[in-house]
């Protein structure tokens, strides 16, 4: 079924691999993270494993009381993350970067970074107006329909147009684990990762070969 775990990113840099060619990594600190609670195909209808990250100052009364059983403070996020294979798990456990090991390739999703209200071209990368003789519309979305033939006048939903750019839930497919770093609790994968730096991620295994966005 694969393993996960939660962190957070921490920036990004370079490491030669074994062949002296320099390699863009982003560094993540992941883990340890407590396992809260467990859940099963008989009383749930699937497996996974709940952990928590992070620390906060004070959680309310019911999530204090779950919290409880696997002696965990006030911890910052809840996630449910795969069940490990081959690994039994049991409430109260941490889960460090030992699950994973160089060569292996994990897919991250975060929350990208927010870029606030934007216009098409930044957002869709719509080419803009003449600039020069006389032309007073740049930027503009352009026309959005025809008047009378294909629809009766109206915009047709779907049309790309300005609008709230960024923010979003976003998974990059397949890095590869360039280095481990247990002690520390550091996992360095190669390439970008979504979000600004300090943002959670969370990092299971790849559930495909190739390489992308979802």
């Amino acid at each position: 079924m694969g393993k996960g775990i939660l962190g957070t990113k921490l920036g990004m840099t370079q490491v030669f691999d074994e062949s002296g060619r320099a390699v863009s990594v982003t560094v993540l600190e992941a883990g340890p993270c407590r396992v809260t609670q467990i859940r099963t195909v008989p009383r749930d209808g699937y497996e996974a494993v709940q952990v928590g990250f992070g620390r906060r100052r004070r959680v309310n009364q019911p999530e204090a009381g779950h919290l409880k059983a696997a002696s965990a403070g006030p911890v910052k996020v809840l996630r449910e993350v795969p069940m490990p294979d081959g690994v039994e798990v049991q409430v109260g456990q941490d889960l460090t970067v030992a699950l994973f090991s160089p060569g292996e390739r994990v897919d991250v999703t975060a929350t990208s970074k927010g870029k606030g209200f934007q216009g098409g071209v930044k957002r869709h990368g719509f080419g803009r107006g003449p600039m020069t003789h006389g032309s007073k519309y740049h930027r503009g979305p352009g026309s959005l329909s025809s008047r009378t033939s294909g629809g009766g006048g109206r915009v047709h939903p779907g049309r790309k147009l300005p609008g709230r750019m960024g923010h979003r839930r976003v998974t990059v497919q397949s890095l590869v684990v360039e280095r481990v770093d247990e002690p520390r609790n550091l996992l360095l994968v190669r390439g970008a990762v979504p979000g600004p730096r300090g943002g959670i991620v969370l990092i299971r295994s790849a559930v495909k070969a190739g390489g992308g966005r979802s």
